[in-house]
């Protein structure tokens, strides 16, 4: 003969979802305009005036927007602008098709981030280009 459970309350349902909370979307910044910023526009510091703090850094998005498309692009960036999957990428640059960019240290070493220069990308698709018959 089993006991009864006594003295077991029924655990209560949590309040909403579990998980940490998300952070409320930011509206995206405006594009920075080409034209040079009057004073009227520019803080103390000769920067213009809706520019981040100094000593904090701009977001990856706005760092785009200033320096316009950047040169240097990871693997799967790489890939997307190639065009094909980021395992044939690593496969091209491994049988030495297209090279990849060594980022020296100052201990010897070099960066583990396997880059890519956009100017041989663009190569290499000229070259597929013509090879074409």
């Amino acid at each position: 003969m089993s006991s009864p459970r006594l003295g077991r309350v029924p655990p209560r349902p949590f309040p909403g979802r579990p998980g940490r909370p998300r952070r409320a979307d930011k509206p995206e910044p405006a594009p920075p305009e080409t034209c040079t910023a009057s004073s009227a526009e520019t803080g103390s510091q000769g920067r213009p005036a809706d520019a981040p703090p100094a000593g904090r850094r701009a977001s990856k998005a706005a760092r785009a927007a200033v320096l316009g498309q950047p040169r240097l692009l990871a693997s799967d960036e790489a890939a997307l602008y190639v065009g094909v999957s980021s395992w044939t990428l690593r496969s091209l640059g491994a049988a030495g098709i297209i090279p990849r960019v060594r980022v020296p240290l100052p201990n010897g070493g070099e960066l583990r981030k396997v880059l890519y220069d956009r100017a041989d990308l663009d190569r290499l698709i000229e070259a597929w280009k013509e090879s074409r018959p």
